[in-house]
């Protein structure tokens, strides 16, 4: 996800206003300045994680050129971060006195925000070091300057470091800043320039501007169309694949009933925007059975410019927008749906955004479906993130990250580790199912998602290499730097909160919708057709950037269901609901131990026609790598999906 930091924008903030509010003892201090560190003249406040695990004493490569130019990023802690914390604890916390107190953007800047003092004398000490201040907001300063002044700021020497087949520079040591600042500072970002970058977590989703089809045959329900002349797998012949689940099916499968999410507000973020969104979404709803949108119930919030556009492959993000919008609105045909779209697929700008959707209080619920693995965060970034979200929380305003397409990450990056941002205490992060929608919209089972790939062998009597390799999953496991939050005691087995071997950690996800592609969602989208004409196409597709929109949409379900009292931050309320008809209880083995899953897919060996021929696979469901969707609370499903129950219990 992380980058080296690109900084289009800054984010609004909403004009502030004092209220006599409670305040809330004690504190959840994630992202907080350390106390003062040792060894630095002056007194100084270590910024904790500036330093790069990477940048390590064997890969160092000496000093950093001293004219380096180094553009950085000084998030300001505002007046009170351990209070902020605490807040959007006790707010998010059924169990709490102020359960569902929130306060406006304007509230929250006047309690917790930067004091104009603390911005001009962050301001003056970056000054005083030899940095030029480019941007000064309410949220961070952007500095730019030479690398001998950035190390007289944070007084840490730049280093060059070997990085895979890279050189980056970073500090070698903690950067701080001066004890005198009263902890004005929260982190700053940029001193290391080792790119990391957001991934969409959509699975097969087809770049533009290329057409992608799916080869038939198809079941348009599962089961309803059975591979009768093709080998047989788990004791008989499996059905086709879905051509892809319209919102009339997932609506059924989740307990939608009556609700419609109306007088809800969805934001949707992601980077760069699709040029042809809205007569995408026009189009796909008026195709497959969903309501029509009303004057400017699709909305969206850009930025002036884009960047990174090659580095980030801009134009397949377009794919990502349009399958979270048509989710969306699939599920919750009435809610309001507004995408804000980052400048790039750098941290810096995905904080702008979901920064601009916190400071304007443009939603109620907020999807995203995107990420990158836990060892490419740092916690001088994740803090930064967490401010947002905490923000948030104390609005009203609930975040949902997809947990990843890569089961454990294993056979991805050689690691067993869960991604981030779903790994933060603060958001909702949510897996993945392979689910089963049988005829008249019924719900059949669900199981894990984890895909398992098997080719028809050459002479069509078998499988080749049954049931074959992992081929994708929903992301799940235990975090190596997230202590457990409190909401999870209690539900999460020791046995993977403490899977690394200490302490008990934070574990993804939390709740689960359909993400496997093979039981995945059809979505329609302008692409280039045969010929090089532009055209509309329709396609089916999975990944948790599908179980994310769609969890969101429930959302919304519910919390119309709340006469529109804002759900906010979820996770407290979803572990509440823990063990009760709420939730399906998702396993790997639905239809009991020994009975595998399975479908049959034909695909375009060109993803376009058969003019390059085809090829036929089996498809062994809920095998998800070294994860498993097992009784109860599990590192695939969470608490599981939700159930018939599930929006009735929020009912208010």
């Amino acid at each position: 996800m992380r980058s080296s930091r690109s900084r289009a924008g800054r984010a609004r903030t909403a004009t502030a206003w004092a209220a006599a509010l409670p305040l809330i003892a004690g504190a959840l201090a994630l992202g907080a300045p350390a106390a003062d560190a040792a060894g630095h003249d002056g007194g100084r406040r270590a910024l904790r994680g500036t330093k790069p695990a990477w940048a390590t004493q064997q890969s160092d490569r000496g000093a950093t050129a001293e004219n380096t130019g180094i553009t950085a990023r000084v998030y300001l802690a505002g007046r009170d971060a351990d209070g902020l914390a605490a807040y959007a604890k006790a707010v998010s916390d059924p169990h709490s006195a102020h359960y569902g107190k929130y306060l406006t953007p304007g509230q929250v800047k006047a309690r917790y925000g930067a004091t104009r003092q603390q911005v001009n004398a962050v301001t003056d000490w970056l000054r005083g070091a030899g940095l030029k201040v480019t941007e000064a907001g309410s949220r961070y300063l952007t500095v730019h300057g030479p690398a001998s002044a950035a190390e007289r700021a944070f007084a840490t020497d730049l280093h060059n470091y070997r990085k895979g087949s890279h050189t980056y520079h970073a500090p070698s040591a903690t950067a701080s800043a001066p004890a005198s600042l009263g902890g004005a500072v929260l982190t700053v970002t940029g001193l290391d320039n080792a790119p990391r970058m957001a991934r969409h977590h959509s699975t097969e989703l087809p770049p533009p501007p290329d057409v992608f089809r799916n080869a038939g045959p198809f079941s348009t329900y599962h089961g309803s169309r059975t591979a009768k002349g093709l080998p047989s797998a788990y004791g008989g012949k499996a059905p086709y694949a879905v051509k892809g689940y319209t919102g009339k099916q997932l609506r059924a499968a989740y307990g939608a009933g009556k609700w419609t999410g109306k007088g809800v507000t969805v934001a949707i973020t992601d980077a760069y925007a699709s040029p042809t969104i809205a007569a995408d979404a026009r189009h796909y709803a008026a195709r497959n059975g969903d309501a029509g949108y009303r004057p400017g119930q699709l909305s969206q919030v850009l930025p002036e410019d884009y960047t990174h556009i090659e580095e980030c492959g801009a134009s397949g993000w377009y794919g990502e927008e349009t399958l979270d919008v048509e989710a969306v609105h699939a599920v919750a045909p009435a809610a309001d749906i507004v995408y804000a779209g980052a400048a790039s697929c750098m941290d810096d700008d995905l904080l702008d955004t979901l920064g601009r959707v916190v400071d304007g209080r443009l939603a109620d619920i907020v999807s995203n479906s995107w990420g990158d693995i836990e060892a490419n965060e740092t916690p001088d970034v994740a803090a930064a993130y967490d401010q947002v979200f905490q923000q948030g929380a104390v609005e009203g305003i609930g975040f949902y990250f997809s947990s990843g397409d890569n089961g454990d990450e294993v056979d991805n990056t050689g690691t067993k580790q869960v991604d981030t941002p779903a790994n933060s205490a603060w958001v909702t992060a949510v897996g993945g199912t392979a689910l089963a929608v049988g005829k008249h919209d019924t719900y059949q089972w669900e199981t894990g998602w984890g895909t398992r790939k098997a080719l028809l062998s050459k002479d069509g009597a078998g499988w080749d290499g049954f049931p074959g390799a992992f081929s994708g999953g929903a992301g799940g496991g235990t975090s190596k730097t997230v202590a457990q939050p409190f909401y999870q005691r209690g539900v999460v087995p020791d046995g993977l909160a403490k899977a690394g071997g200490g302490g008990a950690m934070r574990t993804v996800p939390d709740i689960a919708a359909v993400a496997d592609p093979n039981t995945g969602f059809l979505v329609g989208q302008t692409q280039t057709l045969p010929g090089g004409k532009q055209g509309y196409d329709e396609y089916r597709i999975g990944g948790t950037s599908l179980a994310a929109p769609v969890i969101a949409g429930i959302q919304a379900l519910a919390q119309q269901a709340r006469h529109g009292i804002p759900i906010g931050f979820a996770n407290p309320g979803i572990y509440q609901r823990y063990g009760t008809p709420a939730y399906h209880d998702v396993t790997d083995h639905p239809l009991g131990v020994g009975r595998g899953l399975a479908v049959v897919r034909t695909d375009y060996v060109n993803g376009v026609d058969a003019s390059k021929g085809t090829t036929t696979s089996l498809r062994s469901l809920g095998q998800d790598s070294s994860l498993s969707a097992r009784p109860g609370y599990d590192d695939v499903t969470g608490v599981g999906s939700p159930a018939d129950g599930y929006i009735a219990s929020y009912r208010h």
